[in-house]
This record gives C-alpha cells, structure tokens and sequence, in this order.
C-alpha cells in the first residue's frame, strides 16, 4: 500500500539532449500504440496497453539519453551536479519525501512522493526546481552557454506511480542506472545518486 498523497517519477533532460528525429519516431510509435489501445473494450486490458505503451516509449527514451549522442552534458561537472542535487533535497523542506534521484550527463530521474493535505503543487515545485537550477548553472557556465540558449529542455517525462510493486521496481531503476548507462565510479555516489535510507 502506497502513502496517501502522489508519487511520480520524473525525468527531465538537459536543452537538445535527445536526436529530435528519433524522439518524433518514438513519440509517433507511442501515440500509434495509445491509439491501438483505445479499440479496446475491455477496461482492464485497455489499462494494461497504455501502460506497456508507456514502458516502451519511456525504455526507447532513457536509451537515447543515455547514448548521449548530442547535445551538452553538463551534469558531468561536479559543481553542476551538486547544485541540481542539492535543489531536489531541498524539496523535502516543501514536504516531499525524495525517495531517490540519479544524475547522469545529460537527464535526470527522480522518484517524489507528495503527502496528501500537504497543499502544495507538485509540477509547480518542479518547475521552480527547474528555473533555480538553470539560473545556479548559467552563472557556472558563463563562458559555456550562450545567453540565449536553454538549460534544461522544456517538459519533462512524468509518470505517476500507483502501485508498491512498481514503487520499489522504479527505485531500484534509479539505483542502478549509472551503472546500466556504462558510468562507473563517482557516478554511483552522491551528488550524482541517492536512495532514501528505507528503501537502500
């Protein structure tokens, strides 16, 4: 049984990380498959197929990003790193429980639970994380990132979590995901990854 309130895992991604090509062919595999499950009748089969067609378009994703063929990869600076890892623990001060985020060179998953009552707006908190870290790692990459040029790409990849069972799959997804991207190292420890002590 999950906590009342929203869980979320959320990825989001640095400005140009992804060939804009094969996220338009995973985007239209994916509305094709949403399409596909809507014929379907049977409300619990019909679930089930949106789910799967979330799976396949979230593990095609996360692949792009992690063969980091364009775009920058900033999150490798330490300084950068820290900035962005200390921003998502400071969403603990607004109420929420992070259970575990990992930073790779260019994206960044996370796993937030929001109590219920808390009266506070999870994607609000999102974005004013996004705007605080791009304002913190513009003033780092000064002589970097044009003035004009974005940080992070606009929206992110957020899929909410209902179920314990995939809680604790999405955890270890977190955990381990440094190590499945080929990173080794100061890549599995902090700044760059963090569990929660209950669920380590």
């Amino acid at each position: 049984m999950l906590p009342p309130g929203e869980t979320l895992f959320t990825t989001f991604r640095l400005a140009g990380s992804v060939p804009a090509r094969a996220f338009r062919a995973l985007h239209r595999q994916r509305q094709e498959a949403q399409e596909t499950a809507r014929q379907l009748t049977d409300a619990a089969a019909y679930q089930a197929a949106l789910r799967r067609a979330e799976k396949v378009f979230f593990a095609g994703f996360d692949a792009l990003l992690d063969a980091a063929s364009v775009g920058p990869t900033f999150l490798e600076k330490e300084k950068i790193a820290e900035v962005v890892a200390g921003e998502l623990m400071l969403l603990e001060e607004l109420g929420f429980r992070v259970l575990g985020f990992a930073l790779l060179p260019n994206h960044v998953h996370a796993v937030l639970h929001l109590p219920a009552g808390s009266g506070v707006s999870l994607y609000k908190s999102l974005q004013l994380l996004h705007q605080r870290t791009a304002a913190q790692s513009r003033r780092l990459l000064r002589t970097t990132l044009p003035p004009e040029a974005d940080f992070w790409q606009t929206g992110s990849y957020d899929y909410a979590v209902d179920d314990p069972a995939e809680l604790l799959r999405l955890i270890d997804y977190v955990r381990h995901n440094a190590e499945r991207a080929g990173k080794q190292g100061r890549w599995l420890d902090w700044p760059y990854c963090y569990v929660r002590p209950a669920y380590a």
